[in-house]
């Protein structure tokens, strides 16, 4: 690639101070530090030099979605072709065409027409998220006179895998806007952000279009649906009904795998806990985070499935369905541990895992109308990690002054 190498160098003095395009350095920029190491590298002290950078570090996050990514695929189509098998229409023409096109039967055993009629539905959100996402980082990039940094290639690949299948792809747009924009760069952009960009773009359209993120019309391959689509998901089953109304759609092993309907690459916990294979062996993320989420929330069921409601089935939700259901395992490896939102001090990430999982369970529960509580759980402790330092940074301090007092 020694030709593309060349050809960057040359063109370099255009986007350079002085050169015609200077304005638009960032966007020259992004590509070229992007495709190779920046060729200014510090060498002396007193800079801290490690080898583990910004675009590795987001890289190493992108590699370990990737089995979200490919049960999104999978499991995407899997639910469309279970629906249309049990006699629900095709609900767009254009990816009806494009599969007959290629070939390939409605089959849910068809490993292959599952991954392709899942492509049909997520590759549009994707691309939609990181072209209208990108297009802003770029945006601000170029009114700051700064370079586009790599962290909304993170963001990029983490929002569109909390959506639905059919989420209209004009809120696509609309809600990686608003999670970029609100979410991030009013506070000074990457690094800088007080709530998880991602999470801040699905919140705001769960409550702007609850209709399209509610999880109440998923596919659902079932005798009892009229029109073979329409039903809610395990998790609005289990808000409903107990851990009875969740057996009626899915075993526990469906669910570990992630064979249930749900947003696109939240179901499986299997891709979920590779991924947090991944995010510890490399130091990415806190294990500190992951372990207090499920303490938390592994007390907390424990601790209601006590207490017992004759009113709430909920109540009867033991922990280990908490874990396979929704987007808690999603939610734990690849959100709770952003480390700009959460705590910065390792005692903290204690106190903050914790607290979500004692708040995931306690929405899911008390407010059966909003089953899945992963969400706001994480936004409402993102607001409270700086509070959780200042304690314990105090609380060092007094130690420290105790100790000189002796």
């Amino acid at each position: 690639m020694k030709w593309l190498r060349v050809m960057l160098d040359r063109q370099a003095r255009h986007f350079e101070g002085g050169g015609r395009f200077e304005r638009l350095h960032p966007l020259w920029e992004a590509p070229d530090t992007f495709l190779y190491t920046p060729g200014e590298v510090t060498r002396v002290a007193p800079h801290v030099r490690d080898a583990l950078d910004m675009k590795r570090l987001m890289m190493t996050v992108v590699i370990a979605l990737s089995g979200c990514v490919y049960m999104a695929l999978y499991n995407t189509g899997y639910q469309a072709n279970l629906a249309i098998a049990a006699g629900a229409e095709p609900l767009e023409v254009w990816q009806t065409s494009a599969m007959q096109t290629l070939g390939l039967a409605f089959a849910p055993g068809d490993s292959l027409a599952c991954l392709v009629h899942g492509a049909l539905y997520f590759l549009p959100v994707l691309l939609v998220t990181f072209i209208v996402g990108g297009l802003w980082e770029a945006v601000f990039a170029v009114v700051r006179g700064h370079e586009i940094n790599e962290g909304f290639l993170v963001t990029g690949m983490l929002f569109p895998l909390t959506m639905p299948a059919t989420v209209p792809l004009w809120q696509v747009a609309l809600g990686v806007s608003f999670g970029v924009v609100v979410g991030k760069e009013i506070f000074g952009g990457t690094g800088m952000n007080v709530l998880n960009p991602a999470l801040t773009g699905r919140a705001f359209l769960f409550f702007a279009y609850p209709a399209n993120l509610s999880g109440d019309s998923v596919w659902v391959a079932a005798e009892t649906a009229p029109d073979g689509v329409s039903g809610a998901t395990a998790l609005a089953r289990a808000a409903e009904a107990g851990v009875g109304g969740v057996a009626e759609i899915a075993n526990s092993w469906q669910a570990f795998i992630g064979l249930i309907p749900g947003s696109m690459g939240e179901t499986s916990v299997l891709a979920c806990v590779a991924g947090a294979v991944v995010l510890i062996a490399t130091g990415v993320a806190s294990w500190r985070i992951m372990v207090s989420v499920a303490i938390g929330t592994v007390v907390t069921a424990w601790a209601i499935n006590a207490v017992g409601s004759n009113t709430n089935p909920a109540f009867e939700v033991t922990p280990l369905w908490h874990f396979l259901l929704g987007g808690w395992a999603f939610g734990t490896v690849f959100m709770a541990t952003e480390p700009v939102s959460g705590p910065s001090t390792r005692s903290g990430h204690y106190a903050y895992g914790f607290l979500i999982g004692f708040l995931v369970v306690l929405i899911r529960i008390v407010n059966p109308a909003y089953p899945e509580g992963m969400m706001l759980a994480i936004l409402f402790m993102n607001l409270f990690a700086p509070v959780i330092d200042y304690v314990v940074v105090q609380a060092n301090r007094r130690r420290m002054e105790a100790r000189r007092a002796r």
